[in-house]
């Protein structure tokens, strides 16, 4: 397999999953900016959409969207701990919430690393908006250690990327105590630790 990547981006959600499995997998950068691999190719020659990440599996299939990567991925694997098998209510409950972190958090941020977007906006739309849906996660992790219960799943390595960005961005992790504590946690976890070190991420 291979994962197309760019540094600190959405892609490390899947990153933290291939080593959280094991499975062997190549990596390779992209400049999003100029759209061009690290090797030279054309990006977009890879994934028209020009947005990482992008799976090449063993069949020499091209996987994009980074919810369904990690679904593959769980289930190349066949980690169950990390995504329940169809038929178990909580396969549709880690489902739930991986579908919450992308497109609820993931797709909030986005206006943020838009330059064109005025700072006006920014600041009194999409950062309160933002900060709502984080003081929801927040309160589902009052009562578990995790986003689904007690087991790390999908979900939560989405959310460690989710929850990094909102530092970047300069909001206070203080305000979410146990959103603090659950990506404190995460980032002592042995496959993320692994995943910042091999993107040069200093959390």
């Amino acid at each position: 397999m291979k994962l197309y990547f760019a540094k600190g981006a959405c892609s490390l959600a899947s990153r933290i999953i291939i080593n959280e499995t094991k499975l062997p997998c190549e990596f390779e950068s992209v400049d999003l900016a100029g759209k061009k691999t690290e090797s030279g190719a054309n990006f977009y020659s890879i994934n028209p959409k020009g947005s990482v990440p992008v799976l090449i599996t063993d069949d020499n299939e091209t996987l994009t969207e980074n919810a369904v990567i990690m679904q593959y991925l769980a289930n190349a694997a066949h980690a169950d701990n990390l995504l329940p098998a169809p038929g178990s209510f909580k396969h549709y409950r880690v489902l739930e919430w991986l579908n919450f972190v992308a497109t609820e958090l993931h797709k909030g941020f986005s206006p943020l690393f838009n330059p064109a977007m005025p700072l006006d906006t920014k600041e009194k739309i999409t950062i309160p908006v933002l900060k709502g849906k984080l003081g929801y996660v927040n309160t589902q992790l009052e009562h578990s250690e995790f986003l689904t219960g007690e087991t790390f799943t999908l979900p939560d390595a989405y959310l460690f990327v989710m929850t990094s960005w909102a530092g970047y961005f300069k909001m206070n992790l203080a305000d979410w105590p146990h959103l603090s504590r659950h990506f404190m946690a995460l980032r002592a976890r042995t496959a993320i630790q692994k995943s910042l070190d091999q993107e040069g991420l200093h959390f």
